[in-house]
């Protein structure tokens, strides 16, 4: 499986008190943090095997969106119990991700199951978050705020066959190349 993300290493520090404690559903016995980076995810499943065609239908989706700073001010929870932060410029985020749908119409967010995703940086899955998670992040949040990145690029990764996601590539946002 492929999917388009923006990681945020940059906030590994800062989200490995939650997401080292955490396990993904598809692989219980690992933690978040040794399957794949803070992120926000776009777009995912993505095409299974990335053309040069598929990579430039994605620069065009964002090339009219400019790098811009993203921050994680706050934290939420969806009603599954997974915990998050929420990315901002909220609607700029969102606009990222439409932009990427509209130009991958055959590839619905998370199959279908999704269909209007709420962009999120996924700190505790469903069996681990809740509203202890929540007010445990908002109060850290709160006390020292989450580092501010700048975002350039969405980044292209895989998932292997053991579950772990690798970075094969990544794409500019706006008229820069990389």
């Amino acid at each position: 499986m492929t999917a388009i993300l923006i990681t945020v290493p940059e906030l590994a520090e800062y989200t490995e008190r939650w997401r080292s404690v955490s396990r993904s559903t598809a692989r219980p016995q690992v933690p978040l943090t040794e399957l794949i980076p803070p992120h926000v995810t776009v777009l995912v499943p993505w095409v299974a095997e990335p053309t040069d065609t598929d990579l430039a239908r994605l620069q065009a989706a964002v090339a009219s969106i400019e790098p811009f700073e993203l921050s994680f001010p706050t934290a939420g929870q969806f009603p599954n119990g997974t915990a998050w932060l929420k990315p901002e410029p909220f609607d700029k985020v969102r606009s990222v991700l439409v932009s990427v749908f509209d130009a991958f119409p055959e590839c619905p967010p998370y199959g279908g199951e999704f269909p209007d995703p709420h962009p999120h940086l996924t700190i505790s899955s469903s069996a681990q978050g809740g509203p202890a998670v929540v007010a445990e992040a908002n109060a850290a949040l709160a006390a020292a705020p989450a580092p501010t990145v700048q975002l350039t690029e969405l980044e292209l990764w895989r998932e292997d066959a053991e579950g772990v996601w690798h970075q094969i590539g990544a794409v500019p946002l706006g008229s820069a190349t990389s």
